[in-house]
């Protein structure tokens, strides 16, 4: 069986070969008959004829044993404890599979096919290649598929439920749900189909949203699935590496250049549970998505995910206006693979984003590119890596180690008598001056409204300038993430209260720009009226006179600063005698 993938030679009573796990010129692996188990000398993995196949093959302990049964000519049989017909959800099952196969026979059929079929083509996929992914079309009438279902007796609502027919206020009578789409079936790791994904064909259709999904059911929970998972899994354990793409057409195209360790999210960001499916098969993910600021946001967003899921995620970059599938289509599987071996680490990439964008050329940036890149660096669960990140992160911009590890430390072990404080109330009425943390809540605020204020703020305050550490967190969240509307998983659970509180507030903010430069300007000057107060702490405490004129001076400047942000925060302080005014 294992002389199936290497040349064994035969040394006495053992075989020997190079080893097939790492690259050697002296053969140092062994295989042992008698015993039943190989080993290598050089790189120390061993085992018995199963685990070989399951690390060479990419299979499961059941997939192995049915491999190395056939060759030998035994039959496994599987004791199932329940019969099929009693599982709840095969009325389910077999309409979802009675509607691939309508929908492939309407690919196939040579008048309605026919547009479905030019389009494929012209992406690059073979009729073998959407044969094997169960590629389909959904012609653009209202009921045929209803009608060829009622045909074949399947449960109408039951099929409402799935997604394949809809209903609305209007309509009399059920519709087909699918109309004039290439249709993608979506199968469980079990190869079952358990939804649909489908791409709208007409290009002049620009009403018809661009791709249309299953909803959720019982039987399919896209934040739990990976399209093309069930065909690539084997592939990523082989591979050690899987390739994370965008969407459907992606992963279909680069399998069809000889890519099959590829799989996508359904089209939704990458979530917690489909990063840990991936940590089943692999620990490296490279990420293949657009290198527009979407495709960035989205990649760093899943590059967190797959850091707090233990995975050691890469970012590939390609050019400008190009993707994963217009590279393999236009350029060959080569060059594609060429991009694949210039991967950088998340973190790295990061860097390099805000080295191009000049985030080290100043003392306030270079506070920002720390802010931005704090998130990447908690979500690391791996602490080698962690620990690699934390040097990476102070050797490129001069904070010292100690200080990062406070910063990533301050959340968690905030103080318990903050950490069980109820959100504050909504922000008060615009046309009145509101407090500190008011003012911090109300810029928070206007920054969920849209991206543009998240960018304009980062431009005026950083985080350090929030004194309520649970709103220092969400601020820095909006930074990496611009159009969150959900607390990251990472988040600290008090902070994550917070933010459903501000996401969730029902207020509608009027003279947007007023309100978002007054929140800004009472937040800057409480952080210079904290450095008034250390300066007048320390003259105070001095005896040298030439020392206590400067920081009077320092004191007088930025006062005025004060002032001129908000002057009715100097009216709690009275002026000190022989204070210069």
């Amino acid at each position: 069986m294992i002389g199936e993938f290497v040349s064994l030679k035969k040394a006495g009573r053992e075989f020997k070969a190079n080893c097939p796990f790492h690259d050697e010129r002296t053969p140092s692996f062994y295989v042992v008959p008698d015993k039943g188990f190989y080993k290598c000398f050089g790189c120390g993995k061993s085992g018995d004829v199963f685990s070989f196949v399951m690390e060479k093959g990419g299979m499961d302990f059941i997939e192995a044993v049915k491999h190395v049964a056939g060759k030998a000519g035994v039959e496994v049989r599987e004791a199932k404890r329940t019969r099929e017909e009693d599982d709840p959800n095969r009325p389910r099952y077999e309409i979802n599979a009675f509607a691939r196969d309508w929908f492939s026979g309407q690919l196939t059929d040579p008048k309605i096919g026919e547009a479905a079929r030019s389009y494929l083509e012209g992406r690059g996929i073979a009729p073998d290649v959407a044969e094997r992914f169960g590629l389909g079309f959904a012609p653009d009438e209202w009921r045929a598929l209803r009608d060829a279902a009622a045909k074949h007796g399947l449960d109408e609502s039951l099929m409402m439920e799935l997604g394949l027919i809809g209903t609305s206020e209007r309509a009399k009578e059920p519709y087909d749900r699918f109309r004039g789409r290439i249709i993608f079936p979506i199968e469980g790791l079990s190869g079952r189909v358990i939804g649909f994904g489908g791409r709208v064909l007409a290009s002049d259709n620009k009403d018809a949203p661009k791709y249309l999904n299953s909803p959720e059911t019982p039987i399919y929970h896209k934040g739990r699935t990976l399209y093309g998972m069930s065909w690539a899994r084997h592939s990523i354990r082989r591979e050690e590496c899987a390739l994370i793409v965008e969407g459907y057409m992606d992963v279909v195209s680069l399998a069809a250049h000889g890519f099959e360790n590829v799989a996508a999210p359904l089209g939704t960001a990458l979530t917690p549970e489909q990063a840990q499916l991936l940590t089943k098969y692999t620990t490296r993910v490279l990420l293949l998505f657009d290198s527009d600021a979407a495709g960035l946001r989205a990649t760093f967003r899943a590059g967190d995910t797959l850091l707090e899921a233990g995975l050691h995620p890469a970012v590939v970059t390609f050019p400008p206006g190009e993707d994963p599938d217009t590279v393999v289509r236009s350029e060959g599987p080569d060059a594609l693979r060429e991009y694949l071996e210039q991967a950088i680490d998340v973190l790295d990439r990061k860097v390099q984003i805000l080295e191009e964008r000049e985030y080290f050329s100043s003392i306030e940036r270079t506070r920002a590119a720390v802010d931005r890149l704090l998130p990447t660096i908690r979500a690391a669960s791996d602490p080698t890596l962690r620990d690699i990140y934390v040097a990476k992160v102070a050797d490129k911009t001069g904070v010292r180690r100690e200080t990062l590890e406070a910063e990533l430390e301050k959340v968690r072990h905030a103080p318990s008598a903050q950490r069980f404080d109820a959100p504050p109330d909504a922000p008060a009425s615009p046309t009145k001056r509101v407090g500190r943390t008011g003012a911090e809540r109300e810029l928070l605020l206007m920054m969920t409204k849209g991206p543009e204020w998240v960018e304009r703020a980062m431009e005026l305050i950083s985080a350090e300038d929030f004194e309520d550490p649970y709103y220092r967190t969400i601020f820095q969240a909006l930074l990496y993430e611009p159009e969150l509307r959900a607390p990251p998983i990472s988040m600290d659970p008090v902070a994550a209260q917070y933010f459903e509180a501000i996401l969730s507030d029902p207020i509608e903010v009027a003279h947007g720009l007023s309100v978002f430069t007054g929140s800004v300007n009472r937040i800057r000057a409480d952080v210079l009226d904290r450095r008034i107060k250390d300066i007048q702490r320390r003259i105070e405490s001095t005896q040298d006179e030439d020392e206590k004129l400067a920081l009077l001076r320092e004191k007088v400047e930025l006062t005025k600063e004060v002032r001129a942000l908000d002057p009715s925060i100097l009216d709690k302080h009275k002026p000190n005698p022989g204070d210069p005014t």
